[in-house]
């Protein structure tokens, strides 16, 4: 039965059994929405044209809200009535279409609705091999076997890079069938380049050495931004585009929003003592107005045509990181490799892998298993090769936290410690591990 449909009541459709169910308007006729198995949602518009019954999608919710994707139908229906097959009409321009062509399509319709380190990421991919390679060939045109050759050529010399293409590609030819660009994925069956496991862990001497050099970069802003990561094991992404409304200092809690976190969810940690005596001396040197932690300069140029500076999140770190590498003597690492030493100087404090993984951000399994994820188990087998640290490191943490040694923070016991010790997420003396394995981050 139709009924008029508004963007909260198709916000509350569930996901069809299987195959897909169409909940269709009373308002306009032939207008709906299409609810998948997998829960995705997208208006259609039913109309017959030749004596044949066509149905066209109109656009995925919620990038379509319910009102605009109605007055598309009806725009589209005038059209119908004039003698126009919109399915018709966009049939023939998709077979005309390039590989270069649906790029853009892809660039401007899937990526807004990722994180912005991911869609940094495939935008890298696309222009460097996908692009060049595939972009004046019909979309239509593209075959499997020129799929897996290009993807053998870049595997001779990164391995990482034509898998992570590959997958792109993937993603987006997925998105050329579901919208009916082309009947086929081509780069199904395609098998990937063997990855060479990275597990690299800072040893206490790198740690030391790195302490050094970031203290005496001259890229303050960029090398805060490492010894953040070193501080809380967070994620590239997570840092740069902090903003100081999710750090509370006065109770020591970062809340991580959903947007910027990888598992899709809010995440709650606790600062370690170092953590929030870097933060603290940050936030009295920050720019007055901005409301990044590690903030990016350009120039916006307004209606009175004065260039003023703006600031934007840092995007990028890496000439830092391999600058402080190259003066620390640390080879082979990147910067991921701080979470995993991060984390396994909490499991050799004598946390749980379900504890490091909560810390982490990991995403955790049904509380009734309580069993560490497959990424946090990866972390057990080092927790006996870190050997008490050398008094020599206790240095370091004042180093990393340009001098203050954050004494002030560390009597204080973290609210989110304290529901953990509630929940005997953390039983014992586990808040003394906790605190102890901070404070050897800190000195680290």
């Amino acid at each position: 039965m139709a009924e008029r449909l508004t963007d909260s009541s198709v916000r509350r459709l569930p996901a069809a059994r299987n195959g897909n169910r169409i909940s269709y308007d009373e308002e306009v006729k032939g207008f709906g929405v299409r609810v998948t198995a997998a829960g995705a949602k997208a208006f259609v518009l039913n109309y017959r044209a030749d004596r044949r019954e066509r149905r066209i999608t109109i656009g995925a919710f919620p990038d379509w809200t319910v009102k605009a994707a109605r007055e598309e139908a009806k725009s589209l229906k005038r059209r119908i009535d004039r003698g126009d097959d919109p399915m018709a009409d966009r049939d023939e321009q998709r077979a005309a279409s390039t590989v270069g062509e649906f790029c853009d399509h892809f660039e401007t319709e899937y990526l807004p609705t990722r994180r912005a380190t991911t869609s940094e990421d495939y935008r890298s991919l696309i222009r460097l091999y996908i692009r060049p390679q595939f972009g004046k060939l019909k979309v239509t045109a593209l075959r499997h076997a020129e799929v897996a050759a290009l993807h053998r050529e870049v595997a001779k010399r990164a391995p990482y890079r034509a898998n992570r293409m590959l997958a792109v590609l993937s993603r987006m030819m997925v998105l050329a069938v579901n919208e009916g660009w082309r009947d086929d994925n081509p780069t199904r069956g395609i098998e990937r380049a063997h990855e060479e496991k990275r597990e690299r862990f800072l040893s206490p001497g790198e740690i030391v050495r790195l302490a050094e050099a970031l203290a005496a970069h001259r890229e303050k802003i960029s090398a805060n931004a490492i010894r953040l990561l070193l501080l809380t094991g967070a994620r590239r992404g997570e840092v740069l585009v902090a903003t100081w409304d999710q750090f509370d200092l006065t109770t020591g809690i970062w809340t991580k929003l959903s947007a910027h976190t990888k598992q899709k969810k809010a995440h709650r940690v606790p600062l370690s003592a170092p953590a929030l005596a870097l933060l603290d001396e940050m936030r009295r040197e920050a720019v007055e107005g901005c409301p990044y932690v590690f903030p990016s300069r350009k120039t916006s140029i307004r209606a009175s045509d004065d260039a003023r500076p703006s600031y934007g999140p840092l995007t990028e770190i890496k000439r830092t990181w391999a600058s402080v590498c190259k003066a620390a003597d640390v080879t082979e690492a990147r910067l991921h490799d701080l979470r995993h030493s991060y984390a396994s100087v909490l499991a050799s404090s004598g946390l749980s892998l379900h504890i490091v993984g909560a810390l982490l951000g990991h995403t955790q399994p049904p509380p009734q298993r309580a069993m560490p994820t497959c990424m946090t188990t990866l972390y057990a087998p080092r927790q006996n090769g870190w050997a008490p640290l050398s008094p020599g490191l206790t240095s370091v943490k004042a180093r990393l936290c340009s001098g203050r040694d954050g004494a002030e923070h560390e009597k204080r016991e973290h609210p989110l410690v304290r529901s953990l010790r509630r929940e005997k997420s953390i039983r014992g003396n586990g808040y003394t591990a906790l605190r102890a394995a901070h404070l050897r981050i800190g000195a680290a």
